[in-house]
């Protein structure tokens, strides 16, 4: 017999085995079970007593059943090429792999191992790779993130199949059961290398170092690319190059197809103490050893644009994420554990076309590479604030501790800022400290600026009647229809699931 049962347990009891089998079958008002499986567990911290809730699932007389994993066959002679591996690209190779089709992986950049070096460069030294950094390279945007899993995508593909997939190739799996769940930016190269690994076992191919700098077209149909190199690769194409790879956007316009601007959100990153998090969000002066580093989720609206925070990372650092020379960007990650000392968040303000002068296709683009060529410093140096000076438009005082291994360069960041985007911020921020009763804002948190690859500025329009053709199937981040590693995942299965049914159905 097998039956579900939903449980609300302290945060010692859900760290036992035992303490949920037993509490469980309990609950189930029967002998006890055989054993359990974990179908949904979340974090109850709306008041001082907390409690986990779980839905488990308990197996009477029979036993578990093991996760459901993807049996990939050896590759026939059928052939699509995949541009870019990361999340969109790395899932559209397996997916094309699963149904018997080599993908032809080409990425711009270099294997996940050797971006390690090359970001640690970056982050040491102020040394940048333009082809191979926290943006570029296999993994793409999301092999140095946080690897938070979570999405409201649900309705547009396989979200379980998509974790599965990841527990197949070495993630927890506490991420098929937490409700925000994560990988860890310490974990994703080796789950990354592991794709990679069955793609080349299988009969595809993984191209490291190779740029694509145009497409090859016949008529209306793209039937391949061209990589930097000079060789031409003929088989449809998925493209899935990310937020960052401005020069596609280019050769595309360049080239009759049809991109559109699209609005996107830019902003900060807000660096507190994890142990200031940990105690507003769990009512205590010392979190327990039973519970996760605590995060945040805060959204508010100001004169009708949003301002949110955005891609929390507990226990995190902030890093240099600028793909170029001359502009300068940040973001966050944090690892499996996530027991460092602060905590960062994008904090960031809806921007709309509406915003814009302009209404050509790369307007946002530019608005946004203004930003970040006003924050640039050489080596990479941030402009940073404190939050109450911020908030109160003080004078710049000297900057605080971070994570930030650059460092950063106290000054005011209305200086640097739009009005649109640092009046916003500062309304939001208010609102922030009074939704947690001001123990959010305080003076020994930094904000460090800009974070401004939310989401790709630009949209790659998917309707083969716009001039497109057949044979390109855009995907992920970069094409403007996904934001964050789930979501690409996703899309990128998706674009798979199109080009097999058009070409090889």
């Amino acid at each position: 017999m097998i039956r579900d049962v939903d449980i609300s347990i302290s945060p010692e009891e859900a760290s036992s085995d035992n303490s949920i089998l037993r509490i469980a079958s309990r609950k189930a008002g029967g002998s006890s079970a055989d054993d359990f499986t974990i179908l949904r567990r979340s974090i109850d911290a709306r008041r001082h007593d907390i409690k986990i809730q779980m839905r488990v699932r308990l197996y009477f007389g029979c036993g578990k059943p093991r996760i459901q994993t993807v049996v990939f066959p050896y590759a026939s002679e059928r052939k699509a090429v995949v541009v870019g591996a990361g999340p969109a690209g790395l899932f559209a190779a397996l997916t094309l792999l699963e149904h018997g089709i080599a993908p032809i992986v080409v990425e711009r950049g270099k294997d996940v191992h050797s971006r390690l070096r090359d970001t640690a460069l970056l982050s040491q030294k102020g040394i940048l790779d333009p082809e191979s950094n926290y943006a570029f390279g296999e993994g793409g945007a999301g092999a140095f993130s946080d690897g938070k899993l979570y999405t409201r995508s649900s309705k547009r593909g396989d979200v379980g199949k998509v974790l599965r997939l990841f527990v197949q190739f070495g993630a927890d799996e506490e991420i098929l059961f937490d409700s925000h769940p994560h990988i860890g930016s310490d974990c994703l190269p080796m789950i990354i290398e592991n794709m990679r690994n069955i793609i080349i076992e299988k009969g595809g191919e993984v191209r490291f170092s190779s740029r694509v700098t145009g497409l090859v077209r016949r008529g209306d149909e793209t039937v391949g690319v061209k990589l930097a190199s000079g060789e031409e690769i003929i088989a449809p194409v998925i493209l899935a190059t990310g937020h960052s790879a401005k020069d596609v956007y280019r050769f595309l316009d360049s080239s009759g197809y049809v991109i559109e601007p699209k609005g996107t959100a830019v902003g900060v990153r807000l660096e507190h103490k994890q142990a200031l998090i940990d105690s507003m969000q769990y009512h205590c002066s010392r979190r327990s050893r039973y519970l996760p580093p605590a995060s945040y989720s805060f959204v508010t609206q100001v004169n009708g644009r949003g301002v949110y925070s955005f891609c929390m990372c507990p226990g995190g650092s902030v890093v240099p994420a600028s793909s170029e020379d001359g502009h300068l960007v940040v973001n966050g990650m944090s690892p499996r554990s996530r027991r460092g000392q602060f905590a960062n968040s994008g904090i960031v303000v809806e921007l709309r076309l509406e915003d814009l002068s302009d209404t050509d296709p790369f307007a946002m683009l530019r608005y946004i590479e203004s930003i970040e060529s006003r924050c640039w410093n050489p080596g990479f140096v941030a402009p940073a604030e404190r939050l109450v000076d911020f908030i109160d438009d003080n004078p710049a005082n000297g900057a605080i501790a971070t994570t930030y291994h650059p460092g950063v360069v106290p000054m005011r960041l209305d200086d640097v800022l739009p009005p649109l985007v640092s009046e916003s911020l500062r309304e939001g921020l208010m609102a922030f400290g009074r939704m947690s009763r001001s123990r959010f804002i305080t003076n020994d948190a930094l904000i460090i600026a800009p974070e401004t690859r939310t989401s790709s500025p630009i949209r790659i329009v998917r309707d083969e009647s716009m001039r497109q053709g057949r044979g390109l199937y855009p995907a992920g981040e970069g094409a403007g229809y996904a934001g964050g590693i789930v979501s690409a995942a996703i899309d990128g299965t998706e674009a798979a699931l199109r080009l097999i049914g058009d070409y090889y159905g």
